[in-house]
């Protein structure tokens, strides 16, 4: 009974603690989303997708307004459209296709991450020949004007690749 006890203490004050953050989103957000695991990863298609297109404003579209893009090949923080655009006029000539290889996906109130390793296949435009990125990513999403969007996306190559 003492640990029937303890734990209902437990649950109360974790209740209770998580309350004020709850009550801080609700009153930032008027109210929160409805999303799911499977719908946080769609968002990564549609990202797929857009870089299948090979147009940097339908990829650049994908993010909010103040995104922040910290890319696998470059060492420019990219702060605003017009950074995150210039990025992907230069990137989406290596037809980059991703591959998601392992996913842990969190959600939030009106955003969601969602960080893991992916590879991402270039394809020389000259010679044709393939190269795979293996590398980290963490995209955190977040409701933007009633679409999800991307509001930060990082990569970095793995570092037990780097140098083959």
């Amino acid at each position: 009974m003492k640990f029937l006890a303890v734990l209902m203490i437990a649950g109360t004050a974790s209740a209770i603690a998580a309350a004020p953050a709850a009550a801080k989103d609700k009153a930032k957000y008027g109210s929160c989303a409805a999303v799911t695991e499977a719908q946080v990863a769609g968002q990564f298609d549609k990202f797929n997708a857009a870089w299948a297109s090979k147009n940097p404003d339908t990829v650049t579209k994908l993010f909010t307004d103040d995104a922040v893009l910290l890319a696998t090949v470059s060492n420019t923080p990219r702060t605003d459209h017009a950074g995150i655009r210039d990025y992907f006029v230069g990137f989406l000539k290596g037809s980059p296709v991703g591959t998601i290889n392992t996913s842990t996906i969190d959600i939030g109130c009106n955003m969601a991450t969602r960080v893991g390793t992916w590879t991402v296949t270039l394809t020389d435009a000259v010679t044709g020949a393939k190269n795979d990125v293996k590398a980290r990513y963490s995209f955190i999403y977040r409701l933007d004007r009633g679409e999800w969007k991307i509001d930060h996306l990082h990569s970095s190559i793995l570092p037990e690749t780097m140098g083959r």
